[in-house]
């Protein structure tokens, strides 16, 4: 059973950086390629980054190419989500989830889902 619970978020200015981590207190984390997804209000779900297994492969959206980094330690059974120079458009709930096979952007993909966590990105 895979359970996720995102923290890290929190209120920041423009330019500024956070990090957002996800720890899965299952046994079968290393199993599961992982995601950062959010919502803004009033909008959909939206794809941000994922990671193989592994940590071999990465992909991110284009609007965050350059600025966020997602990452894993599976030793930790956590994913991280590295945010710089973040903008006011960047704010959102941010979620993490997991999925077994390969990472895909899309929501229907993945199976699992953490709480999400709340980035506010003040200008």
């Amino acid at each position: 059973q895979v359970q996720l619970v995102e923290s890290g978020g929190g209120l920041v200015q423009a330019g500024d950086s956070l990090r957002l981590s996800c720890a899965d207190s299952g046994r079968t984390f290393s199993s599961y390629a992982m995601g950062w997804f959010r919502q803004a209000p009033g909008k959909e779900r939206e794809f941000v980054a994922a990671i193989s297994w592994s940590g071999d492969s990465t992909y991110a959206t284009d609007s965050v190419k350059g600025r966020f980094t997602i990452s894993r330690d599976n030793a930790k059974n956590t994913v991280y989500l590295q945010m710089n120079s973040l903008k006011p458009e960047d704010t959102a709930v941010y979620y993490c989830a997991a999925e077994e096979g390969m990472p895909s952007s899309w929501v229907s993909e993945y199976e699992y889902w953490g709480q999400g966590t709340q980035v506010t990105v003040s200008s």
